[in-house]
């Protein structure tokens, strides 16, 4: 018998035999203890099941419910129990697919005609899956041959199941989990046994489509979530709530910042509200930009097609762009603005003197979404993108990257998001350039964040497909991430535009593009921000800033008098002079997340003085106008201005 060795994490090494020893032998070699804790393993790097053999020297961890890697483990068998519970509830259901999502998972099934379930049957589903989890059922991994995995799901009448199996690359190994009687064809990993699960919650029903594509059969997707233990499960839950507390489209509607419309689906219109504070935050990233050494470009939002084939988009992103014909030729509305950057930076010739040259733009662009994708203003068609470009030397990566990663920490520091996590994103399988190209491209990203000693987590084949990115996904109030900035390096489009400056040694040189956003969407990024803070807006950014507001009609001179002069002054105010109860004014000043209310009695009056109310109940002492005035630039800090 030939013998492996087994590194641990603490560096210690076992030897066991090949073959003959599963993962679960090691553990219970460690100790009875962890063998019990044990749902999966890490071995090489890579997820697997504790059932599996050991046949070659391997890196384990051994993974518990304490591990980072296991609410995904459980959450993939609890997926498989949802579905188990499914069908024995409603017979002749079809599974598709169930995956790990973020916080959770989701499987889509395809019910029997007339069934519709909802909501209202979350409950039900539970019980079964509880009682599946409780029978402590072994998951246990089984391997097929493709002929037989077709017959096997074609004799069960699951056609999905089958398209997936004959859709397999000739060769790659077809696997189930048994879980009782009842199996799955799925690649795993799974928790040894259902006793291993029951600290789970599902959340919603929704509809979908068969493989996302709208002309494929509608499905019927249950999202849920499961956890190690009940108080992750608790907080979790509780952080849903606060999330539909905060939800955008919610807020956007009570608070008139933006509605959708059926004439133009999937593209948001912004009222006066919504837009002010669109044109703040568009407002903060101009002076960011400018700070930046940043110059400020337009470029037309519909371009002649041939521009995208030399671009690339047309090969790599045309299934996502919109086409229209001018005078017979074919033309598409930009979905990007990096084209028309290179048209302008090769409309002049460029010596390495003048390098780098850096553009912005905040250019509207359109992009196809399905409408099964589109989600309030945070994914939409119709977008203004915060676009920037930076064509420097090969010499000059480090410190322009380096630059820009400054700018986007203090913009997401100042704007009130002080944690975020970074993602460097390698190359995708469908792209443009050489080998050589994208590892110089990801040795120089890579070598930044390293020299500013930034932790980042590696995302392999999720770059652009002109070149690696770095991911800042950005963390909010209740601990959810988004991903926002980005900043990509690309030596392929200048080559395509045969973009040049002229070297030190007299001969032409291709510049290095740098493509780089550090909000992206401003529509996403605006309900980001809702959601953030709820609609509680800091004083700068807020649409209205100080409602003006009267005991009775007695005070409505002095009233309007406050209000044109805090108007003259750069507030953004309203006045309300109704005759209504100051409770209910106040109220619904509160409704509307207005921050200050200045309300205007008898005694404000004689003393020609406003007596400020902060939105949180907390009251100033009468004070001029001018004070307060004062005090409202002081909150905005100078680098916001009025």
């Amino acid at each position: 018998m030939s013998q492996v060795n087994v590194k641990l994490p603490d560096g210690s090494t076992r030897t066991y035999e090949a073959g003959q020893t599963t993962f679960m032998d090691v553990a219970k070699s460690i100790g009875a203890g962890l063998a019990r804790a044990a749902i999966a393993v890490r071995a090489n790097g890579k997820l697997t099941d504790l059932s599996r053999s050991l046949t070659t020297n391997t890196d384990l961890e051994i993974i518990t419910s304490k591990s980072p890697d296991a609410n995904d483990v459980i959450r993939h068998t609890t997926a498989h129990v949802l579905a188990m519970a499914v069908q024995k509830l409603w017979p002749g259901t079809q599974v598709t697919i169930g995956p790990v999502i973020e916080n959770g998972f989701y499987y889509d099934f395809g019910f029997p005609a007339g069934v519709k379930i909802s909501d209202n049957d979350l409950e039900r589903i539970e019980k079964e899956m509880l009682a599946i989890c409780k029978a402590d059922h072994a998951v246990q991994r089984e391997v097929l041959t493709r002929e037989n995995a077709v017959k096997t799901f074609d004799d069960l009448g699951e056609k999905f199941k089958v398209e997936i199996i004959r859709d397999l690359k000739e060769g790659e190994e077809i696997s189930i989990y048994r879980t009782g009687n009842w199996f799955d064809l799925c690649v795993g990993p799974h928790v040894p046994s259902t006793a291993k699960l029951g600290v789970f919650k599902l959340t919603s029903v929704a509809g979908s489509y068969w493989r996302g594509d709208e002309r494929n059969p509608q499905l019927t997707r249950i999202y849920g979530t499961a956890f190690a233990n009940k108080e992750d499960l608790e907080a979790h839950l509780h952080r849903l709530e606060e999330a539909k507390k905060r939800d955008h489209r919610v807020l956007g509607k009570q608070l008139g910042l933006f509605s959708m419309q059926r004439e133009a689906p999937a593209a948001p219109f912004f009222h006066p509200k919504g837009t002010v504070l669109l044109n703040q935050l568009i407002r903060f990233m101009r002076r960011s930009n400018a700070d930046f050494g940043f110059e400020e470009v337009s470029t037309p939002l519909i371009m002649d097609v041939d521009l995208w084939h030399k671009s690339g988009h047309y090969e790599n992103f045309r299934d996502n762009m919109y086409f229209t014909k001018i005078e017979d030729d074919e033309s598409a509305v930009k979905p990007m603005n990096c084209p028309g950057h290179c048209l302008i930076y090769a409309n002049e010739r460029r010596s390495y003197r003048e390098l780098p040259v850096r553009y912005s733009e905040f250019g509207r662009v359109h992009r196809y979404e399905r409408s099964g994708v589109t989600h309030g203003i945070m994914r939409v068609r119709s977008f203004v993108q915060d676009d920037a470009h930076v064509f420097c030397t090969a010499e000059q990566i480090a410190g322009e990257v380096d630059r820009l990663i400054e700018q986007i920490d203090g913009a997401y520091k100042r704007l009130g998001f002080p944690e975020y996590k970074v993602v460097l994103a390698l190359r995708p399988e469908k792209r443009l350039g050489s080998d050589e190209i994208w590892d110089r491209a990801e040795k120089s990203l890579a070598d930044v964040l390293s020299g500013r000693g930034i932790q980042f987590k590696v995302a392999p084949g999720e770059g652009a497909f002109y070149g690696p990115k770095i991911e800042f996904h950005l963390v909010d109030t209740i601990g959810r991430t988004w991903q926002c900035g980005t900043v990509q390096l690309d030596f392929s489009m200048p080559m395509r535009f045969s973009l040049e400056y002229q070297g030190g040694d007299d001969k032409p040189h291709t510049p290095v593009m740098i493509h780089r956003a550090v909000l992206g969407s401003m529509e996403r990024f605006t309900g980001i921000f809702i959601e953030h803070y709820a609609g509680h807006f800091p004083i700068w950014a807020s649409p209205v800033q100080a409602r003006v507001v009267t005991v009775t009609e007695a005070q409505n001179d002095w009233a309007e008098s406050v209000f044109e002069e805090l108007r003259a002054a750069g507030l953004r105010v309203e006045l309300d002079v109704r005759r209504e109860k100051l409770g209910f004014k106040i109220r619904e000043a509160q409704l509307q997340k207005t921050p200050w209310m200045i309300v205007i009695g008898d005694k404000e009056v004689t003393g020609r003085t406003v007596a400020p109310r902060f939105h949180d109940g907390t009251t100033l002492d009468p004070m001029p106008v001018t004070d307060f005035v004062a005090r409202i630039i002081r909150d905005c800090g100078p680098q916001w201005g009025l």
